[in-house]
């Protein structure tokens, strides 16, 4: 053999085991080993957003609800402002009433001679 019938021959060899090799590599278990693989390193991470999203999810119907509630309340308070207004006439109402009776009683005993009341006194005492 020549060298380069020699070197045709071993050429040969090395595509046909270069081939070898690629459909090996290619071959379906080997893919699957390396989906395997993929999932394996990726699949903890996955896992840990999925937690997150649910932890952020958990604190943000939390906070919908809480701004619900203050809008409820707003607008309650809004509804309310017929009964503040009841409230402050009643109170005009009843500061009027305690004027007008401190009045009459200021009047009443200015319109009372402590002589009169001596007399009234006397009276009452003799009657008896």
């Amino acid at each position: 053999m020549d060298d380069q019938e020699m070197q045709l021959k071993v050429r040969r060899v090395s595509d046909k085991f270069t081939e070898s090799m690629y459909v090996l590599a290619n071959e379906p278990s080997v893919a699957l080993y390396r989906l395997q693989e993929h999932v394996r390193r990726s699949l903890p991470e996955l896992v840990q957003h999925k937690t997150d999203m649910q932890s952020w999810e958990e604190q943000s119907q939390g906070a919908i609800y809480t701004v619900e509630y203050a809008c409820s309340a707003v607008k309650s308070m809004t509804n309310s402002s017929v009964y503040f207004k009841n409230i402050d006439a009643l109170l005009r109402q009843a500061i009027t009433m305690k004027e007008q009776i401190s009045n009459h009683n200021g009047r009443r005993k200015r319109t009372i001679d402590p002589g009169m009341l001596k007399e009234g006194a006397e009276r009452h005492n003799s009657g008896m």
